[in-house]
């Protein structure tokens, strides 16, 4: 793969923020790749810019791109890279490190460009490395219907503690479970929308006008109800589409180093209510799904969780990601200690695809489920989708609604049809 040209540049993410772009040209033509950018974030994870910010990234990047041009690379698979990592990180050693979303769109651009040098789209690519070129399975959507916590706006002074009340189908194909997830997101608007024992018109449609308005960083509903109210009305949707319910919990962001602090009813619980208070829940709604229930250094509690669903005759999917942060040690760490039966995985959460590489086979040989996620910040640049289904990822958590959502959905869907799924 020779190297013509490279052209850094910024864009703007999802939520209005700055980004990093990546233009590759080499003679098989033009390739981008652009990063995401988390707002909840874990501690363990890298950052995602040089200490002094993006700027500061781009301005070292512009020079590494210099240092690219008319270089012949050769990478016929995922290990190819280590060739220009060893590269990048010479060049850290010298110039300042470039942070996990550099190392993200470098290493995404390049991996487009090997597909294609090879007559391969992106994802047959990484699965003729990972999967030995076995048919991969299509994942199921996880969808954020109803949002809270640090992705939400308050709605009169008030929001869910919980981050994301998510919706989960079980379809024969991808493209009849997002339509089915789309559905449901509009009858839960609807739902969201009734103002029971409410006797001025005034007032009710001045609600319903504020309420339109409201949709949150990654394009859920917000409200200012209460997590078991929305369970309820996730529980309604969820009945009526026979779809399964999960929840990102983001303890952690709520979690004050003693005690977990619920703001929406001013209450607190300390490690022991947490655990009981969430199993409670699991019990009551059903739920399938549930993500960070307990702070992210708290494996002692995602453990107690996991025991209490595997006495349940429903399995519930205990996942870690504040937790694990696509780190193969913490990842290790949680798998040995039981705290986990699946996980996220965010490429641009450790910064390399090679990491990514280890972090998926050790999932694999431990049957840990793997969730391959967005961030609230979303470029339109698709990639997530080819790794999720390269990889063999049996979930793809990217939203119901947004157009930077919308094309990861999109690409899973035409990679679907390709292979001849579509019913």
């Amino acid at each position: 793969m020779f190297v013509k040209s490279v052209m850094p540049r910024f864009v703007k993410n999802s939520r209005g923020k700055r980004s990093i772009e990546l233009e590759l040209e080499t003679y098989e033509g033009k390739f981008r790749c652009s990063a995401p950018s988390g707002k909840s974030t874990g501690k363990s994870e890298v950052v995602s810019y040089h200490s002094k910010g993006i700027d500061r990234s781009m301005k070292i990047l512009k020079v590494f791109c210099k240092v690219l041009i008319h270089k012949n690379f050769i990478i016929k698979n995922i290990n190819g890279l280590k060739e220009l990592n060893d590269l990048m990180i010479e060049f850290e050693a010298r110039h300042g490190k470039f942070g996990g979303n550099v190392w993200y769109v470098v290493e995404g651009v390049f991996l487009k460009a090997a597909a294609k040098d090879i007559g391969k789209e992106l994802w047959e690519f990484i699965n003729d490395d990972v999967n030995n070129g076995l048919k991969p399975k299509m994942p199921m959507p996880v969808g954020n219907c109803i949002g809270g916590g640090l992705h939400s706006e308050k709605v009169r002074n008030k929001r869910p503690d919980f981050q994301e009340f998510l919706l989960i189908p079980k379809e024969n194909s991808f493209g009849k479970a997002i339509t089915k997830n789309f559905r449901a997101y509009e009858y839960a608007k609807k739902l969201l929308s009734e103002k029971p024992m409410i006797k001025s018109w005034e007032l009710i449609r001045s609600r319903l006008r504020e309420w339109r308005r409201l949709r949150n960083d990654e394009g859920a509903w917000a409200t200012g109800r209460s997590n078991e109210e929305v369970l309820e009305i996730l529980k309604r949707v969820a009945k009526r589409y026979n779809l399964r319910i999960g929840l990102d919990v983001a303890s952690s962001s709520f979690f004050n180093g003693e005690y977990y602090k619920y703001e929406n009813k001013n209450l607190i619980r300390d490690r022991v209510d947490e655990v009981d208070y969430i199993g409670k829940l699991i019990r009551k709604f059903g739920i399938f799904y549930i993500e960070d229930p307990m702070d992210e250094e708290e494996f002692g509690g995602f453990k107690s969780i996991l025991e209490r669903t595997k006495k349940s005759r429903k399995k519930s999917l205990i996942v870690g990601d504040d937790l694990t942060t696509t780190n193969y040690k913490r990842v290790q760490r949680a798998v040995r200690g039981g705290a986990i039966n699946s996980m996220i995985i965010k490429p641009n959460q450790i910064g390399s695809i090679l990491e990514v590489k280890k972090v998926v086979s050790y999932c694999k040989k431990h049957d840990i489920i793997m969730v391959f996620s967005h961030r609230s910040g979303e470029t339109m640049d698709d990639i997530l989708a080819d790794y999720c289904v390269g990889f063999g990822g049996q979930f793809l958590k990217a939203g119901i609604y947004g157009k930077e959502r919308l094309i990861k959905l999109r690409r899973v869907m035409m990679i679907e049809r390709s292979l001849g799924r579509l019913r």
